[in-house]
Protein backbone atom coordinates (compact mmCIF):
# COMPACT_ATOMS: atom_id res chain seq x y z
CA UNK A 1 0.00 0.00 0.00
CA UNK A 2 2.85 2.40 0.88
CA UNK A 3 4.36 2.14 -2.60
CA UNK A 4 0.99 2.81 -4.18
CA UNK A 5 0.40 5.91 -2.05
CA UNK A 6 3.88 7.21 -2.82
CA UNK A 7 3.42 6.67 -6.56
CA UNK A 8 0.01 8.35 -6.48
CA UNK A 9 1.34 11.40 -4.63
CA UNK A 10 4.49 11.70 -6.73
CA UNK A 11 2.68 11.50 -10.05
CA UNK A 12 -0.39 13.58 -9.33
CA UNK A 13 0.35 16.30 -6.79
CA UNK A 14 2.04 19.61 -7.37
CA UNK A 15 4.27 18.84 -4.40
CA UNK A 16 7.48 17.11 -3.47
CA UNK A 17 7.35 13.69 -1.82
CA UNK A 18 10.00 13.91 0.93
CA UNK A 19 9.89 10.27 1.89
CA UNK A 20 8.07 7.01 2.37
CA UNK A 21 8.33 5.27 5.72
CA UNK A 22 7.03 2.19 7.50
CA UNK A 23 6.41 4.15 10.71
CA UNK A 24 5.90 7.77 11.69
CA UNK A 25 9.16 8.35 13.58
CA UNK A 26 10.75 10.15 10.60
CA UNK A 27 7.92 12.69 10.48
CA UNK A 28 9.30 14.57 13.48
CA UNK A 29 12.68 15.15 11.83
CA UNK A 30 11.45 15.87 8.28
CA UNK A 31 8.50 18.10 9.28
CA UNK A 32 6.54 17.76 6.02
CA UNK A 33 3.44 19.89 5.41
CA UNK A 34 1.18 16.87 4.90
CA UNK A 35 1.48 13.21 5.89
CA UNK A 36 -0.57 10.65 3.96
CA UNK A 37 -0.79 7.54 6.09
CA UNK A 38 -2.55 4.26 6.74
CA UNK A 39 -0.93 3.91 10.19
CA UNK A 40 -3.29 2.96 13.05
CA UNK A 41 -4.75 5.81 15.11
CA UNK A 42 -2.95 4.94 18.34
CA UNK A 43 0.38 5.88 16.74
CA UNK A 44 -0.70 9.50 16.17
CA UNK A 45 -0.99 10.84 19.71
CA UNK A 46 2.66 11.84 20.24
CA UNK A 47 2.86 13.56 16.86
CA UNK A 48 -0.21 15.76 16.81
CA UNK A 49 0.68 18.67 19.05
CA UNK A 50 -0.95 21.23 16.75
CA UNK A 51 2.36 22.41 15.30
CA UNK A 52 3.17 19.46 13.10
CA UNK A 53 2.04 18.41 9.66
CA UNK A 54 -1.53 17.91 8.53
CA UNK A 55 -2.35 14.21 8.65
CA UNK A 56 -4.49 12.52 5.99
CA UNK A 57 -5.42 9.12 7.34
CA UNK A 58 -6.72 6.18 5.34
CA UNK A 59 -8.73 4.28 7.93
CA UNK A 60 -9.44 0.58 7.89
CA UNK A 61 -12.59 1.23 9.90
CA UNK A 62 -15.36 3.76 9.58
CA UNK A 63 -16.69 4.39 13.06
CA UNK A 64 -17.73 7.88 14.16
CA UNK A 65 -16.18 7.41 17.63
CA UNK A 66 -12.87 6.50 15.99
CA UNK A 67 -13.15 9.42 13.57
CA UNK A 68 -13.96 11.83 16.43
CA UNK A 69 -10.82 10.66 18.26
CA UNK A 70 -8.71 11.07 15.12
CA UNK A 71 -9.98 14.64 14.68
CA UNK A 72 -9.37 15.35 18.39
CA UNK A 73 -5.77 14.22 17.93
CA UNK A 74 -5.28 16.63 15.03
CA UNK A 75 -5.86 14.42 12.00
CA UNK A 76 -7.13 16.76 9.25
CA UNK A 77 -8.63 14.16 6.93
CA UNK A 78 -10.02 10.68 7.54
CA UNK A 79 -10.93 8.62 4.50
CA UNK A 80 -11.84 4.96 4.09
CA UNK A 81 -9.05 2.79 2.67
CA UNK A 82 -11.23 2.13 -0.36
CA UNK A 83 -11.19 5.86 -1.24
CA UNK A 84 -10.48 6.61 -4.89
CA UNK A 85 -7.26 8.21 -6.08
CA UNK A 86 -9.15 11.44 -6.79
CA UNK A 87 -10.59 11.49 -3.24
CA UNK A 88 -7.17 10.92 -1.71
CA UNK A 89 -5.55 13.65 -3.79
CA UNK A 90 -8.37 16.08 -2.98
CA UNK A 91 -7.98 15.32 0.74
CA UNK A 92 -4.22 15.94 0.60
CA UNK A 93 -4.76 19.26 -1.19
CA UNK A 94 -7.49 20.25 1.29
CA UNK A 95 -5.35 19.34 4.32
CA UNK A 96 -2.42 21.29 2.88
CA UNK A 97 -4.73 24.31 2.72
CA UNK A 98 -5.92 23.93 6.30
CA UNK A 99 -9.25 22.27 5.56
CA UNK A 100 -10.73 19.16 7.12
CA UNK A 101 -12.07 16.18 5.14
CA UNK A 102 -14.23 13.38 6.53
CA UNK A 103 -16.21 10.55 5.00
CA UNK A 104 -19.78 11.88 4.52
CA UNK A 105 -21.29 9.05 6.58
CA UNK A 106 -18.99 9.78 9.53
CA UNK A 107 -19.57 13.51 9.22
CA UNK A 108 -23.34 13.07 9.31
CA UNK A 109 -23.16 10.99 12.50
CA UNK A 110 -20.65 13.34 14.14
CA UNK A 111 -22.72 16.43 13.40
CA UNK A 112 -25.93 14.87 14.65
CA UNK A 113 -24.45 13.39 17.83
CA UNK A 114 -25.18 15.17 21.11
CA UNK A 115 -22.50 16.91 23.11
CA UNK A 116 -19.76 19.27 22.10
CA UNK A 117 -18.20 19.04 18.66
CA UNK A 118 -14.47 19.50 18.89
CA UNK A 119 -12.85 22.02 16.63
CA UNK A 120 -9.18 21.86 15.76
CA UNK A 121 -6.64 24.30 17.08
CA UNK A 122 -7.27 26.83 19.82
CA UNK A 123 -10.94 27.43 19.08
CA UNK A 124 -13.29 26.34 21.88
CA UNK A 125 -15.70 23.59 20.93
CA UNK A 126 -19.16 24.52 19.73
CA UNK A 127 -22.14 22.66 21.11
CA UNK A 128 -24.22 20.57 18.73
CA UNK A 129 -26.94 23.26 18.78
CA UNK A 130 -24.44 26.06 18.09
CA UNK A 131 -23.12 24.05 15.17
CA UNK A 132 -26.67 23.67 13.82
CA UNK A 133 -27.17 27.43 14.09
CA UNK A 134 -23.81 28.11 12.40
CA UNK A 135 -24.73 25.79 9.50
CA UNK A 136 -28.03 27.64 9.03
CA UNK A 137 -26.25 31.01 9.22
CA UNK A 138 -23.92 29.73 6.48
CA UNK A 139 -27.00 28.95 4.38
CA UNK A 140 -28.08 32.58 4.78
CA UNK A 141 -30.99 31.92 7.13
CA UNK A 142 -32.29 34.83 9.22
CA UNK A 143 -32.77 34.47 12.98
CA UNK A 144 -36.53 34.09 12.55
CA UNK A 145 -36.07 31.24 10.06
CA UNK A 146 -33.51 29.51 12.28
CA UNK A 147 -35.87 29.83 15.26
CA UNK A 148 -38.74 28.32 13.29
CA UNK A 149 -36.67 25.42 11.92
CA UNK A 150 -35.18 24.56 15.33
CA UNK A 151 -38.42 25.22 17.22
CA UNK A 152 -36.77 27.74 19.54
CA UNK A 153 -37.30 31.46 20.17
CA UNK A 154 -35.54 34.20 18.22
CA UNK A 155 -34.00 35.31 21.51
CA UNK A 156 -32.44 31.85 21.90
CA UNK A 157 -31.09 32.03 18.35
CA UNK A 158 -29.51 35.41 19.15
CA UNK A 159 -28.00 33.87 22.28
CA UNK A 160 -26.51 31.01 20.23
CA UNK A 161 -25.16 33.41 17.59
CA UNK A 162 -23.49 35.53 20.29
CA UNK A 163 -21.96 32.40 21.84
CA UNK A 164 -20.65 31.34 18.41
CA UNK A 165 -19.15 34.78 17.75
CA UNK A 166 -17.50 34.76 21.16
CA UNK A 167 -16.11 31.23 20.89
CA UNK A 168 -14.76 31.84 17.39
CA UNK A 169 -13.42 35.26 18.41
CA UNK A 170 -15.13 37.07 15.53
CA UNK A 171 -17.48 40.04 15.31
CA UNK A 172 -19.84 39.13 12.47
CA UNK A 173 -21.88 36.24 11.16
CA UNK A 174 -19.86 36.30 7.93
CA UNK A 175 -16.59 35.95 9.84
CA UNK A 176 -18.09 33.11 11.88
CA UNK A 177 -18.99 31.23 8.71
CA UNK A 178 -15.52 31.82 7.25
CA UNK A 179 -13.83 30.52 10.42
CA UNK A 180 -16.27 27.60 10.58
CA UNK A 181 -15.40 26.56 7.03
CA UNK A 182 -11.67 27.05 7.56
CA UNK A 183 -11.73 24.96 10.75
CA UNK A 184 -13.79 22.21 9.11
CA UNK A 185 -16.82 22.77 11.36
CA UNK A 186 -19.16 23.29 8.43
CA UNK A 187 -19.16 22.49 4.74
CA UNK A 188 -20.53 24.78 2.06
Amino acid sequence: MRAGLEALAASSLDAEVVGSFADLSAVESLRPDVVLSAVPLDEFSPLTDGRGPAFVLLADTSQPVWTREAVRLGVRAVLPQHATAAEILAAVEAAANGLAVLDPRDLEVLLSSPGPVLASGETPALTARELEVLRMVAEGAANKTIAWKLNISEHTVKFHVEAILSKLNVSSRTEAVAVGVRKGMILL
